[in-house]
């Protein structure tokens, strides 16, 4: 056995396989090991489906599994080596119009990453598969390119590409620890020896909470019992092959929560049932490889009548066998793919719940990004760090058969689901609670999405097009516009820099000038080292070396790990991290400085406090940093609070806001306002898949002030020319449904950019979006389509800031606020 290599990557499964094909496919074979303590395929592998699904509604995930599916044609030609792969397609039914909303928004989305979707008529469906019962279906979708695979198969035609590529293969290998060594290399401890090398990659399925342990991590991963059923063939399915008709597609009925396919002639049914349990909540015993449980065919009997009343021949056929094998879940259902946090050079390929359509996509990025030190294309949607320190074993137990039981339910844009909550609440949530807030969560904060009023009941209403909150959100929107409203933004990420050499690195670390004089506030990014933006930050200078940042709440983790991991090694610079310290309330709108100035005696005049300003001052005796920033682009001010201190603040608020009809708002009413500003949110507009300049970020970037992160391949990307411009966009005669994001943008036939978030603004009265086009198409006054739910509205760019694109409201200058 090797004793040293460039990386080991720990997992035998195709997820781990995978990935040390494409490390060796990008140069690294020689230097690239991987050790399974059994045998490839051990693990969830060897008892997988093999099916391909095209459809997801994240736009990572999405990109993924395309390429996945196209880079397993190939490689069965490459090596030799069959796969067993069956492009026979798949059909995914719909049984009512907010299943077929679903697929129209998934379609728009699979257009921008060029995976053809077809949509089917309830006869179309029956001349495709004609055992099936068309009866109260309204239609459906089709995927020609989607199929399934030998799992098995798979994995070792990677293992043999891996191979002869030089890569080493170590079975029966386990790893029984993992070290840092001083020199900051690490060290693969096995019972055939050490292996020392730069960088780990774990992609240990079920096994990933043991091997996170060996590092100090808590993995985010535990996996959910899957049962399907393998039935004994079928006299019309024999009949179909004897006459060389192709296999029918996979069958989906998603609102039954089951998928169907053929095997040897008869069935596999694999229901998604509420109930299944987590497993190996403590870690699988050793030699738990090739471990099945028992059956439970009682949790699985609504899913197989549905099955059965949908295709007949599925109820004639006997039972073969029943498999009952873990599979790894996240919180969400997404895997980890990415760097660790916390320390360098250990990567997770993780929490793979659909790991055979993933795993190609999963190894193509990972060693990209271990390669060439970047991604290719936007991970936020399997980034590891989009999860904190919150997460715990309870926490994933209800969470990963929340996300397990959750997989065929109508994916809403603005779900939320239940379990675990409330988990992490400000001071005031109670409070916000009997005002009528409807909450949500970001980063396991409980956030107020919108506040009920008026008898309407205290629930969330999910729909693809403008549902009962709508209205609500149009009376908070004005309100702010009008009036003055508070917004609890406790949750946002906030973390101080400083020390003796905390100027010089911060300067680097980000593109914009850092703010010159204590009090002055920058909007800052911190890009990757392609020039795409990676992390945004408000930044607050204190004092000489001391700087004050918050960011978006969900990417708390990430954006701290990518600064701590930045940090030079002689401890010039101190990273404290203060977000459960310090509370924060947006009070906006043109009466915000009369309810400022009630309860202080500090001077929030313009000529005193002006915008872009902060100072420490005390509000109804509660000592503060008060921020002249927001992001609803009215007068207003962020108050950053000590939290232990938060319900203080917010009685004498509300107490001294009365006259001025003071009211809280919600997340969905500031996003409907930073549209109308063209506000951008890291996500969505600002990705490391477009660079700073294709996101319209020039008076933020300058690359004058000398070198930064990033500058050198920004400044190329832009002598290349730019692929792609971020564009307002008005939406014309909407209907009852507004952009939501990742809907294609048409010209004619042609595709040609996508809009990245879009909503209804109020205060100017129209549909809105933002997108990415083309150069040449992102003129003010281009006339375009846009894709809303399957119907192609005619769309026209405008200039940003539809809303006061002088900013006389943020500035209050001219007397906009009287």
């Amino acid at each position: 056995m090797k004793t040293q290599a460039r990386v080991v990557v720990i997992g035998g499964g195709v997820v781990g396989v995978s990935t040390l094909y494409h490390l060796a496919a990008k140069g690294w074979g020689d230097d690239a090991v991987l050790v399974e303590k059994a045998e490839l395929t051990s693990g969830s592998t060897w008892h997988a489906a093999g099916l391909l699904p095209l459809f997801n509604m994240s736009y990572s995930v999405g990109q993924i599994h395309k390429y996945s599916v196209r880079f397993y044609r190939e490689l069965e030609a490459e090596t030799g080596q069959t796969t067993g792969f069956k492009r026979v397609g798949n059909l995914r039914l719909a049984m009512n119009r907010e299943r077929m909303d679903e697929y129209y928004q998934y379609a728009a989305t699979a257009r921008t990453i060029g995976v053809a979707v077809d949509f089917l008529s309830p006869a179309q469906i029956g001349e495709l598969w004609p055992l099936c019962d068309t009866e109260s279906l309204v239609g459906a979708i089709y995927h020609p390119e989607d199929g399934y695979i030998q799992p098995a198969d798979l994995t070792q035609a990677l293992a043999r590409g891996a191979r002869s590529r030089g890569a080493a293969i170590y079975r029966n290998t386990p790893v029984t620890g993992i070290e840092r060594t001083r020199s900051g290399e690490w060290l693969v401890k096995t019972p055939s020896g050490k292996i020392r090398c730069e960088h780990v990659v774990s992609a240990t399925g079920s096994y990933a909470r043991r091997t996170g342990a060996m590092v100090g991590l808590e993995l985010p991963v535990m996996p959910v019992e899957h049962q399907y059923i393998v039935t004994e063939s079928h006299p019309e399915l024999r009949a179909r092959a004897e006459q060389g008709l192709p296999e029918l597609a996979v069958l989906r009925e998603s609102d039954g929560s089951w998928y169907l396919r053929e095997e040897n002639h008869g069935f596999i049914l694999g229901p998604y049932e509420k109930g299944a349990p987590c497993c190996y909540v403590d870690g699988p015993a050793d030699g738990a490889e090739y471990e099945l449980f028992q059956e439970d065919l009682d949790r699985l009997e609504p899913h197989i009548e549905a099955a059965m009343k949908r295709v007949p021949a599925f109820a004639e056929c006997g039972v073969k066998q029943v498999y009952n094998g873990a599979i790894a879940y996240t919180p969400d259902g997404n895997p980890i793919i990415g760097p660790a946090w916390g320390i360098p050079n250990f990567w997770l390929n993780e929490g793979h719940s659909f790991g055979i359509t993933a795993a190609g996509g999963a190894g193509w990025q990972l060693a990209e990004w271990i390669v060439d030190g970047e991604p290719t294309i936007d991970m936020l949607g399997v980034e590891p760090r989009r999860y904190g320190d919150y997460v715990s074993k309870e926490y994933l137990i209800a969470k990963n058969e929340e996300a397990y039981s959750h997989v065929f339910v109508i994916h809403y844009p603005d779900e939320e689901r239940p379990a675990a909550r409330p988990l992490r609440t400000a001071p005031c949530y109670e409070r916000l609670r009997k005002m009528g807030a409807v909450f949500g969560q970001k980063s396991g904060w409980e956030r107020p999405n919108w506040f009920a009023s008026g008898g309407m009941a205290q629930v969330d209403d999910w729909s693809f097009r403008r549902s009962r909150w709508f209205e609500a959100i149009r009376e908070e929107t004005l309100h702010v516009h009008e009036k003055v409203g508070l917004l609890d933004m406790t949750a946002f990420a906030k973390c101080r820099i400083s020390g003796p050499g905390a100027t010089a690195w911060l300067d680097y670390m980000i593109a914009n000038r850092l703010p010159g004089a204590n009090g002055r506030i920058g909007l800052c990014h911190s890009l990757n080292r392609r020039g795409g933006i990676h992390s945004e930050f408000t930044i607050t200078r204190e004092a000489e070396d001391t700087f004050y940042l918050v960011s978006a709440s969900a990417w708390e983790r990430l954006d701290h790990d990518y600064l701590c991991k930045h940090l030079p090694a002689d401890g010039a610079v101190r990273f404290d991290r203060l977000s459960e310290d310090i509370g924060v309330f947006v009070v906006a709108g043109p009466r915000a400085r009369d309810l400022l100035q009630d309860l202080s005696s500090a001077d929030f005049s313009n000529a005193a406090f002006a915008f872009l300003r902060a100072r420490e001052v005390e509000i109804a005796g509660v000592p503060l940093k008060a921020m002249r920033v927001n992001y609803v682009g009215e007068l207003g001010w962020e108050l950053h609070h000590p939290i232990a201190r938060q319900n203080e603040l917010f009685d004498a608020l509300f107490e001294a806001g009365a006259k001025l009809d003071l009211k809280p708002f919600g997340i969905r009413a500031m996003d409907s306002l930073r549209l109308e500003k063209s506000y951008r949110m890291i996500g969505t507009e600002l990705s490391i898949e477009y660079s700073a300049y294709e996101s319209a970020m020039d008076r933020f970037i300058h690359p004058g002030k000398g070198d930064f992160l990033g500058r050198e391949a920004l400044l190329a990307s832009r002598e290349r020319g730019l692929k792609h411009v971020l564009v307002t966009l008005e939406v014309l005669e909407p209907d009852d449904a507004d952009a939501l994001g990742n809907n294609a943008l048409t010209r004619g036939a042609e595709m040609i950019g996508r809009a990245t978030s879009g909503g209804f603004g109020f205060r100017v009265n129209k549909s809105l979006a933002l997108g990415m086009l083309r150069p040449e198409h992102a003129g003010i006054g281009t006339e375009l389509e846009i894709d809303i739910l399957g119907q192609r509205r005619a769309a026209v760019v405008i200039a940003d800031s539809p809303f006061d694109p002088g900013n006389k409201r943020l500035r209050d200058l001219d007397g906009a606020n009287r």
